[in-house]
């Protein structure tokens, strides 16, 4: 039996009184891509430190396949990029790389490292002389180093600009959409999550209130968008006493109307003859159903509703 990538059991981790990680439970299968996503202060890094055993949970347990994260088993096939790194006074690019392969068994050809990170100018530059999203791209040639069977990164893109982070990404997902890695993350640009990920967990107030496939999220906040081009018959007034409408946005003409019975509202566009066409109904992306869900957990806590 193959054992889980990432495995938390039952993990609470408490700073005095605060619970930042609370009664936490999942399984990442090897080969899978999972976005950790979570407002400020959601537990992510407390969450992401215990499995990478930089802290010890309070109660329960982390395994990384199947090892305890301080063993050696588990550390030789980890790749970790963290958001705050500091890197070392006076040593040139391709000199650090050398460093950090010789931590492991199998590491990759510093050549290839530079060509993944798209760096290769810079292998005789000190790495503090680079620029920030220089340095990322450096710590994701680091993280790389090893051929990671598991990689997390926290925060990845912070510091590049565009165009840094879609050839980031692409060289990501020409690294782990071979089905031999696994690939954990955070990111607050959630559209990057929705390109990349098999899997969201998303986490608030330290607890999970939502984990499934990008579809299984979508549906589970409910956003279903109905949009249409207003014509100069239509008002707002008329839009927005329609039924079963939950919010209007207007760009122009251009209406959008988030509902969770799409073709009620179409039928009662239809039947009150409003002046408009164009329409088109979609599924919300990954920020929609991110803002529902973390509004519907605020409401059920306002109620004293625990899920």
């Amino acid at each position: 039996m193959v054992s889980a990538a990432i495995s938390v059991e039952h993990v609470s981790k408490r700073f005095g009184a605060v619970h930042a990680v609370d009664d936490v439970t999942f399984d990442v299968e090897p080969g899978t891509i999972v976005a950790l996503l979570g407002p400020n202060g959601a537990g992510k890094t407390t969450l992401i430190s215990m499995i990478l055993g930089l802290s010890q949970p309070t109660h329960g347990s982390v395994r990384v396949f199947g090892h305890r994260p301080r063993d050696r088993a588990a550390r030789e096939r980890l790749g970790v990029m963290l958001q705050h790194v500091t890197l070392p006074q006076s040593v040139k690019v391709k000199e650090l790389l050398a460093w950090f392969r010789s931590f492991y068994p199998h590491p990759l050809p510093t050549d290839h490292l530079l060509q993944m990170a798209g760096i290769e100018h810079l292998a005789e530059r000190e790495a503090v002389r680079l620029s920030g999203g220089e340095q990322r791209r450096l710590q994701f040639a680091l993280a790389m180093a090893g051929d990671p069977a598991l990689l997390v990164l926290d925060e990845p893109t912070t510091g590049m600009d565009v165009e840094s982070r879609r050839a980031f990404w692409n060289s990501l997902r020409s690294f782990v959409h071979d089905g031999r890695r696994t690939l954990l993350l955070t990111t607050h640009h959630l559209e990057e999550a929705e390109s990349v990920a098999d899997r969201v967990i998303l986490l608030k107030g330290g607890r999970v209130i939502a984990d499934g496939s990008l579809s299984k999220i979508k549906a589970q906040a409910g956003n279903r968008y109905v949009s249409f081009i207003a014509g100069p018959r239509c008002t707002k007034e008329e839009i927005e006493q329609l039924p079963y409408v939950r919010s209007v946005r207007y760009s122009g003409r251009h209406v959008r109307i988030q509902t969770d019975r799409p073709d009620d509202v179409l039928r009662a566009i239809i039947l009150r003859d409003l002046d408009a066409s164009s329409f088109e109904v979609s599924q919300g992306a990954l920020e929609d159903a991110f803002v529902a869900l973390t509004e519907l957990d605020d409401r059920l806590e306002e109620r004293g509703v625990t899920r």
